[in-house]
């Protein structure tokens, strides 16, 4: 078994502030690297093997990009999204099951509510209940299930780690991240998700994220194409309002939260930070990554302090506001 991040090795990275009093620490590990992919900081032990979650998935849809899946614009933002599951994104889902010539009963994401509230009770009200194509990882699905159709490859097994379209996805990754991973693990949709090190992920979503689309290699052309249909598409990633919507659209940044508290974010300028909360909690995850970025210079500060305003970050005692979440920077 792999040793795993432990308490000793991390440090503080927020706190919740509530009448000023620290109410809860979060502590955690991040790396940041500047736009030539060099360490610049490191905050905690950042070699430990951690489980992205679904910052893995511009990973796995770079992945579905090479191995010849047709997916562009929303489709490709879809396939990189933790989406809240309006109809607007579950039009695009469908859009990209037709394509592969499936229904969403090929779909084997677990069968989930909308994380959008207006879209759930929307669905409440009709009489609807949880369905896979609402899930937040059905877009990612919906491209693995094209890129299967489009192989050849066997639909039913497509998340089994023997599967060839998983295979594939795991060279990929490893190939950006640089290291073979510690464990497979399987995360919430179902599909297999890697462990590697902070250090690792960094460089990984560096490599995408500073990709071009008028690179030689074709595997830096597919990345360049999936950074500007996010940049292009925010709403696919996230939904309204939602974080990684928010900052994508106000700061023109490369961000995808995961599961656990996990982040990475790339600057325009190609600064790049990941990060991973020792106690799962991605609440503070994202105004951690900004003020990361910030500090080093690659987002400006009075815009990311616009962009923070946006974010659920305040906490309220009775109708007024008290606090609020801050990193500890």
């Amino acid at each position: 078994m792999p040793q795993t991040f432990a308490v000793a090795d991390a440090v503080e990275l927020a706190v919740v502030e509530r009448s000023g009093f620290v109410e809860s620490r979060h502590a955690g590990a991040a790396i940041v690297v500047d736009p030539a992919g060099t360490p610049v900081r490191v905050l905690g032990d950042t070699s430990a093997p951690i489980l992205p979650r679904s910052s893995l998935k511009p990973l796995q849809a770079l992945a579905c990009l090479t191995a010849g899946a047709p997916l562009d614009g929303e489709r490709l933002g879809m396939a990189t999204a933790s989406h809240s599951g309006t109809d607007r994104h579950v039009s695009v889902v469908r859009d990209v099951l037709d394509a592969a010539g499936l229904s969403e009963d090929a779909l084997r994401c677990p069968p989930a509510w909308p994380g959008d509230q207006s879209t759930r009770d929307e669905v409440v009200r009709v009489g609807g209940a949880p369905s896979r194509i609402r899930m937040n990882c059905s877009g990612k699905h919906a491209a693995m299930l094209l890129t299967c159709t489009v192989n050849g490859w066997p639909t039913e097994s497509y998340l089994s780690p023997e599967h060839p379209l998983q295979v594939h996805i795991r060279d990929v990754a490893e190939r950006l991240v640089g290291e073979r991973f510690a464990a497979t693990a399987i995360d919430g949709c179902g599909a297999p998700v890697y462990a590697m090190s902070l250090g690792g992920l960094v460089k990984a979503i560096h490599r995408v994220g500073t990709s071009l689309e008028r690179s030689p290699f074709a595997l830096h052309r597919s990345a360049g194409m999936l950074v500007r249909a996010v940049r292009e598409n925010p709403w696919t990633i996230d939904g309204p309002g939602r974080a990684d919507t928010v900052v994508i659209e106000r700061l023109g940044v490369f961000a995808k939260g995961g599961a656990e508290g996990v982040m990475v974010m790339v600057a325009p300028d190609g600064t790049t930070v990941a990060l991973k909360m020792l106690d799962g909690s991605g609440r503070a995850a994202t105004v951690v990554a900004l003020r990361l970025l910030e500090q080093q210079g690659a987002l400006a500060a009075a815009d990311v302090a616009a962009a923070t305003a946006e974010l659920a970050l305040s906490v309220s005692g009775g109708d007024q506001v008290v606090g609020a979440i801050r990193p500890a920077f």
